[in-house]
């Protein structure tokens, strides 16, 4: 089997990017595997790049690079078939129309996966006809802007599959109605580490993840301080850093010192790989407002650490058996929060029994386990000849129709807010 994924940056360092690295390294082994990367903007990517598995761009950011896109005319333009209800949109261009649509069309593949929406639309807009396209969602449906929604309802029927990281999203996607669309749940995947499991004796708290508001550290940092007092030999470790839209650094260092926990609590940083840092613990936290799907959970479990967590929409809950190997909590409830925390931190065989119950159960997350999945679909797909299925003229015109003038709509309101704006 033939196998193309399609990044929007393959070069960086992200957890679609870590998923499909993982996903394609095991494909590899049976398969013949590339990852286009739309952009490009360092010499080597900052992950490892599989064995067997070939990586290349189709727009070079590299100023200094040989093949410097930065300078065509197309550039500059806006893109438009990427859809403006992606985050990303801004990024993209005419030049990435171009681009996108040339490779699509051509092509040498039994299987085509997008990995976010907006290319998505590409696969439904530009592919061929004759690979299976495959549509995966990483984030989750009602994350997204009403606008971007709207065009998935309308693009995505063009797909042969959609797939999501949770069975709460693909509920979702399936009362979209998307007629001949396939939509199946497959969880994102995490290889065993290399390292020993965690001691259960040990006395740290882990988290990881972006220091913003959704992941709601000062929840984590008062329910810790709840239980520090009576339990002075046990540490809280934060692992991560903002971004430039939101960096609570500063905001969490000082309720640490508000708390009296400067000898207890720390903001580790962001460290790569965590693995090692995880292993030093014996009780990993999550405390999010809401996750697509919890890798940092599979990472702590997969390391041995029983995970605190709260029962946020989609991932968490489909990932831990709440009371076997981890505990599940309410969303922004420090008190529950503490409770779990202390249950674990006080009974030292509970907290060991819970470890070994999150380890055995994380190997459901395997990466062989998760690709088997993927390619059981992709064959069921080939073998009923989902990539040769064939729309109505009118339908396929009517899809794609719709996609542009949505998009002129909003470019035109774009233009006015901005003349408006202007003359002010």
């Amino acid at each position: 089997m033939r196998i193309s994924f399609l990044l929007h940056n393959g070069y960086h360092y992200g957890g679609t990017i870590r998923t499909t690295y993982t996903l394609a390294e095991e494909l590899a082994e049976r398969h013949e595997v590339e990852i286009v990367s739309v952009f490009r903007h360092r010499d080597r990517p900052l992950l490892d790049l599989p064995a067997g598995v070939t990586l290349r761009h189709l727009v070079d950011l590299r100023k200094d690079g040989p093949g410097y896109d930065g300078e065509h005319p197309d550039f500059h333009r806006p893109a438009r078939v990427f859809p403006r209800g992606d985050g990303r949109w801004k990024q993209y261009s005419a030049l990435t129309d171009a681009r996108i649509g040339e490779h699509l069309r051509g092509v040498e593949a039994d299987v085509l996966v997008a990995t976010r929406p907006g290319l998505n639309v590409h696969l439904a807009r530009q592919a061929r006809r004759g690979p299976v396209l495959i549509g995966q969602e990483h984030l989750t449906l009602d994350g997204h802007t009403y606008r971007l929604r709207r065009d998935i309802a309308h693009e995505y029927a063009l797909l042969d599959a959609v797939t999501t990281v949770t069975e709460a999203d693909a509920r979702a996607y399936r009362k979209l109605g998307l007629p001949g669309v396939r939509i199946e749940a497959v969880p994102n995947s995490v290889p065993a580490p290399s390292l020993p499991p965690a001691d259960p004796a040990a006395k740290t708290v882990v988290a990881a993840g972006r220091l913003t508001r959704v992941k709601r550290y000062d929840v984590l940092i008062e329910a810790f301080a709840r239980v520090a007092g009576d339990h002075p030999d046990w540490k809280l470790r934060i692992y991560g850093s903002g971004d430039a839209v939101q960096n609570l650094r500063a905001p969490l260092a000082r309720l640490i010192e508000e708390r009296g926990l400067e000898e207890r609590a720390f903001l580790m940083g962001s460290v790569t790989p965590l693995e090692p840092e995880w292993v030093k613990g014996s009780i990993a936290a999550v405390t999010s407002q809401r996750e697509s799907f919890g890798m940092t959970i599979v990472e702590a479990m997969r390391c041995g650490l029983p995970v605190v967590s709260t029962d946020c929409p989609n991932g968490p809950r489909e990932i831990i058996e709440d009371g076997v190997d981890g505990r599940l909590v309410p969303v922004d409830d420090v008190a529950a929060v503490a409770g779990a925390l202390r249950e674990l931190i006080e009974d030292d065989e509970l907290r060991a029994k819970t470890a070994r119950a999150a380890l055995a159960a994380s190997e459901r997350f395997d990466p062989a386990r998760i690709a088997a999945r993927h390619e059981a679909l992709w064959t069921d797909l080939l073998d009923r000849g989902a990539g040769r299925r064939t729309h109505p003229p009118a339908r396929t015109a009517l899809h794609r129709g719709v996609g542009r003038a949505v998009d002129a709509v909003y470019a035109q309101k774009a233009r006015a807010g901005r003349l408006v704006r202007r003359f002010r």
